[in-house]
């Protein structure tokens, strides 16, 4: 029995989440061990470029996004779009079991309401309609809709790397997402030509005779490394949990303003559609608020603590004239703060 499009274009999106969410953890390990050897990603290093398990996690995500690519031959945006948030299963799971990352309560219902609200989004966003040539989609990309979107994004992009990057981007996590999420969008809308060109080629209309054609493969190569660069930076500076439900609420909301400037995506929207949209965008932003949250009190707590000190045994050795005493204390935090607290 034949297998129908969209059943391929699903196996194909799950398959893509499941890959880039197991990326996010290699390359958060990879990080962390180049992060020991030398300067961090984060700090501008390049140490990571020689840690295996980096490029695992590299290889990983370009399997994931190779998938993703072509399940949007096979199926709609509406269908693949939304199986991205299973990415942010993947990974938050993984990154508590494997890199022992504790996500509050707070934190876990921001995480739902991001979810969630973004999925409302795209299942309510309608169908995009398939360009027959790439010459109609730089047509359509040189509409002055989107020639505005994309010059507000690249002088986006410009504030925030030159400015706003060298002073918050170690404390803000909003910064390196936003650069790679707006750059993110630029890809897709990219990617898509890309796409469209090589189904119309393999159906026996050629596309690379067109000049558009090289011209969106280019500046989907350019964006799209200078969105991992960033995404980079972010895993390396900020903790997982955080940074894969952020970066898919952001990349997601920007694809599909892009996505609709471009390709009039909301013309002739119902206005059900169009209050589930505002909807899911008020859940989206309400889910960001109640990350920030998580974060700031899990960092006010930590710093709280007099000093960095985690259950298990504690072994110091106290000099008193030319006696040597080795003390052992068998207790959890609370205990080892009373007996340091103890006059000697």
């Amino acid at each position: 029995m034949e297998v129908s499009d969209n059943a391929k274009g699903l196996a194909l999106a799950v398959a893509s989440s499941a890959f880039i969410g197991v990326s996010f953890i290699l390359k958060k390990i990879g990080l962390l061990r180049a992060a020991k050897c030398g300067a961090r990603a984060g700090g501008g290093g390049y140490t990571y470029l020689s840690e295996p398990l980096w490029w695992a996690g590299m290889t990983t995500m370009l399997l994931g996004e190779v998938a993703n690519f072509v399940a949007y031959i096979f199926a709609p945006a509406v269908l693949v779009t939304p199986l991205g948030a299973l990415s942010i299963i993947v990974s938050s799971v993984l990154a508590h079991f494997v890199l022992k990352e504790r996500l509050e309560k707070l934190g876990v219902l921001g995480c739902v309401s991001c979810i969630v609200g973004s999925v409302v989004v795209v299942m309510h966003a309608p169908e995009e309609h398939m360009p027959d040539s790439v010459k109609e989609i730089w047509n359509l990309a040189t509409q002055p809709g989107f020639l505005a979107y994309a010059l507000t994004a690249t002088l986006l992009m410009g504030a925030l790397v030159l400015f706003f990057e060298p002073r918050y981007g170690q404390t803000n996590i909003l910064i390196y997402l936003g650069i790679c999420s707006s750059m993110g969008s630029l890809t897709v809308v990219s990617i898509k030509a890309i796409g469209v060109a090589i189904k119309l080629t393999l159906d026996g209309v050629n596309q690379a005779a067109y000049p558009y054609t090289w011209l969106f493969l280019m500046v989907a190569i350019i964006c799209g490394v200078s969105q991992i660069n960033y995404l980079n930076k972010a895993l390396d500076t900020f903790n997982l949990a955080l940074v894969s439900p952020i970066y898919y609420v952001m990349f997601t909301t920007l694809t599909i303003v892009a996505s609709g400037i471009m390709f009039k995506d909301w013309a002739g929207q119902s206005l059900s559609s169009i209050a589930s949209e505002l909807c899911g965008l008020i859940t989206i932003l309400s889910g960001t608020v109640l990350l920030h949250t998580a974060e700031k009190g899990a960092n006010n707590s930590a710093a709280l603590l007099p000093w960095p000190l985690d259950k298990g045994s504690i072994s110091w050795c106290i000099s008193l004239s030319s006696d040597n005493l080795l003390k052992n204390v068998e207790e959890d935090y609370f205990t080892a703060l009373q007996s340091s607290s103890a006059p000697v």
